[in-house]
């Protein structure tokens, strides 16, 4: 339908790639980046993303400094950690103030920066000083971003303006971005960065999009949104597109009909620019070879087939985790994992199949992305089932009015200033959002509550947010919610709060959703269940595409079932987009 996807249309020094957790952006920046090199550019591959597995697929260690890709000449790679970036950005900022002022001063800025706001300062910090470097133009051809989930890499991008406007605004450096020294040395650097991003012969921007329609939705709302900032040099990548399809075999049919359903009705700002696709295959990206063979378009691989182990147990079905949240008494339920694994659908099918055995129920979303609405449009629920979202713009025009209608009769004309001037930082609509998702935690004592997380680093940075939050709000507003005071020990207790993991039965995902695991017991949270969603083993399908990926499922189902779950289910390929048609109904 659409023309394959060939690098060298690549013309710009600067490449991004951007679209939905889980698209494939890293397998499509990477395999630009080889094609690119093997034709003899020199070429530098950066990951911006929290939760970025570039180290997975070069299977190279890497820093916030390009390193030379043994495997590959004339390719350089590097990975910005946004952890690492914020640490050193606040030592940076602190490091001349500690031996002149006192420690009590040292102490209140050290606070002031220890938000997850200069997470996000120090990781484009990091971007913004490759961008701006002149060297940078000198030494590669092009310079290939594989950058972070959309939600995040919107708010990556807008921030020059948000910072350029702060720093003209600000007098008193009283926002948690920190003490104003920090920044304001830096600003012609990113007003730099922007200038360059919005230049189309410096910037091309791929959209990278899944074959389905919220994917191709998503990918049309961040273009209008990139296009708004300046972005306009935009082409769209589908990947993973299923060229043929077996008629006899119900799952093999489903997907090329679904698939192609959604080519044909792309939104209105993806019809406006270079339209190219990458092809399903059969075999997992986990050498450079198969990077090489993606941008050929194989399908199959021409490697010797590795003999499958599959273990004879039994999985469980989601069935077995309604019923364990059912008599566990369970009463906040919280889907968690990388973008793209299925958080929404696994949280909509057990609000589904709790609501159906009786269970009042109320299922709601932080991610930025805002899908779940979408997964019950036109659908009849049922009477003891409610659905909403988070709107972060909301929340935060809700929790500005609510600081100034409380302090505003206390304060003179400075004080309110000085106020106001604080709820602009970014910020803000963090300690919103967590004051909205309180509030919903905490009405559940009288229904389950099931929380549709955002993708995996913007859920570890809320939960992060949770021990700052108390401070930060009594900075604001003197007061914390008793919502908030109560969430982190309802979160931790597993009598009343069950942690679902949803990966996908594939390399990256797994090693994502365990990296996931691992963060949460650093914070006293210990998953009930792992949840592997959309699984072709357990369709019976009969196309040899299929086949060979159901095949390579075997191993990452056998890991997560004897090395990483506490109890594990298997959720099966589902042929409906729509829970209310599908119920539960899969492949057969």
């Amino acid at each position: 339908m659409f023309q394959p996807f060939d690098p060298s249309v690549s013309r710009t020094p600067f490449l991004f790639y951007t679209g939905k957790g889980g698209v494939g952006k890293t397998t499509t920046a990477t395999a630009t980046a080889i094609h690119l090199a093997d034709e003899g550019k020199e070429v530098l591959l950066v990951s911006t993303d929290p939760a970025s597995n570039l180290q997975d697929v070069l299977q190279q260690e890497l820093s916030s400094r390009p390193r030379s890709v043994e495997t590959v000449p004339h390719l350089y790679a590097c990975n910005i950690d946004p952890e690492q970036a914020a640490m050193e950005y606040k030592e940076k900022v602190l490091g001349p103030y500690r031996s002149t002022f006192p420690e009590s001063v040292v102490s209140q800025m050290e606070e002031q920066l220890s938000g997850a706001c200069t997470v996000e300062i120090a990781a484009f910090d990091e971007f913004t000083a490759i961008l701006s470097d002149p060297e940078i133009y000198e030494q590669y051809d092009h310079v290939v971003f594989d950058t972070a989930p959309t939600g995040h890499t919107l708010r990556l991008l807008q921030l020059p303006t948000a910072w350029s406007g702060f720093l003209e605004e600000s007098t008193h450096g009283a926002s948690c971005l920190g003490p104003l020294s920090g920044l304001s040395e830096k600003k012609e650097k990113y007003e730099k960065a922007l200038t360059l991003l919005a230049d189309g012969t410096f910037t091309t921007l791929f959209l990278v999009a899944r074959a389905d329609r919220f994917s191709l939705e998503e990918a049309g709302r961040s273009s209008e949104e990139l296009k708004h900032i300046g972005m306009k040099n935009q082409q769209l990548i589908i990947n993973g597109v299923f060229g043929q399809f077996i008629a006899e075999d119900a799952t093999s049919r489903a997907i090329y009909e679904r698939q192609q359903q959604a080519l044909q009705s792309l939104p209105d700002p993806l019809k406006q620019m270079p339209v190219y696709q990458l092809p399903y295959v059969a075999y997992a990206l986990t050498s450079i070879t198969e990077f090489r063979y993606l941008m050929k378009h194989y399908t199959f691989s021409s490697n010797k087939d590795i003999p499958v182990i599959r273990s004879e147990e039994t999985n469980e079905d989601i069935e077995a985790v309604i019923d364990g949240v059912r008599s566990n008494g369970t009463k906040v339920l919280m889907t968690m994992g990388k973008g793209g694994v299925g958080k929404t659908t696994v949280a909509s099918m057990i609000a589904m199949g709790l609501a159906g055995k009786g269970e009042k129920v109320h299922v709601t979303t932080t991610d930025p992305a805002g899908h779940l609405l979408g997964m019950f449009e036109d659908g009849d629920l049922p009477e003891t089932l409610s659905v909403d979202a988070i709107d972060p713009k909301e929340e935060v025009e809700l929790y500005k009015e609510e600081i100034l209608q409380k302090n505003a009769p206390h304060l003179d004309a400075d004080g309110l200033a000085y106020l106001k001037e604080d709820l602009e930082s970014p910020c803000t609509e963090e300690i919103a959002l967590f004051q909205a998702f309180a509030s919903k935690v905490d009405h559940a004592s009288e229904e389950i509550t099931i929380i549709d997380t955002a993708p995996t680093g913007h859920t570890l940075l809320l939960l992060d947010a949770s021990e700052g939050y108390h401070k930060e709000v009594d900075r604001s507003s003197g007061e914390v919610p008793e919502s908030v005071k109560r969430l982190m020990p309802r979160l931790r207790n597993p009598q009343e709060t069950e942690i679902l993991i949803v990966t996908l039965p594939e390399a990256t995902p797994v090693l994502e959703a365990e990296r996931l695991q691992e963060d949460l017991r650093r914070a006293s949270m210990e998953p009930s269940w792992w949840i592997v969603n959309q699984s072709l083993s357990e369709t019976g399908t009969k196309d040899p595409l299929l086949q060979k990926r159901a095949e390579a499922e075997y191993r990452w189902i056998d890991e997560v079932a004897r090395h990483q779950a506490a109890q594990m289910a298997v959720i099966p390929w589902m042929k409906e987009e729509q829970l209310h048609k599908r119920k539960g109904e899969t492949t057969q």
